[in-house]
């Protein structure tokens, strides 16, 4: 199979929370909000520059019938982290840091690199990962 991946979903409570969250705090910028007649918001955010988008979908909001079964088990906060690759992990985790995102752990040295990890309002994790020789170390 050949494919890009263009397209991720973030399960959140509060959609517009998060929308605020995602492009005030942490810096993506919007990419779609649209709101059909009689149906449910669809708001993506992501990287500026990138084609990809992290859907945030709102627990509770109404889903495609044939969705209901899969879908039913979908919960805020449950996700393994989403890794986002910073060519300055430190300088990331001092600017998100100064905007109010919240860090689980703050920036620390393994052998594959530099890492950090923050959190959305919902608990979902985010890894900020600076892979060995790109920017600066300490």
């Amino acid at each position: 199979m050949e494919g890009t991946i263009i397209q991720i979903t973030l399960v959140v409570s509060d959609q517009a929370r998060s929308l605020e969250f995602f492009t005030e705090k942490v810096g993506f910028e919007k990419k779609t909000d649209v709101t059909p007649p009689g149906g449910y918001r669809w708001v993506t955010v992501g990287p500026k520059g990138q084609d990809l988008e992290m859907a945030l979908f709102e627990l509770g909001s109404p889903v495609d019938p044939s969705q209901k079964a899969w879908s039913r088990d979908w919960a805020p906060g449950r996700a393994p982290p989403i890794v986002l690759r910073v060519a300055d992990c430190r300088k990331s985790h001092q600017e998100l840091s100064a905007r109010g995102v919240e860090f689980v752990q703050a920036p620390r040295e393994y052998p594959w690199g530099t890492a950090a990890t923050f959190k959305d309002p919902d608990g979902n994790l985010f890894s900020m990962n600076q892979p060995p020789g790109a920017g600066p170390r300490k």
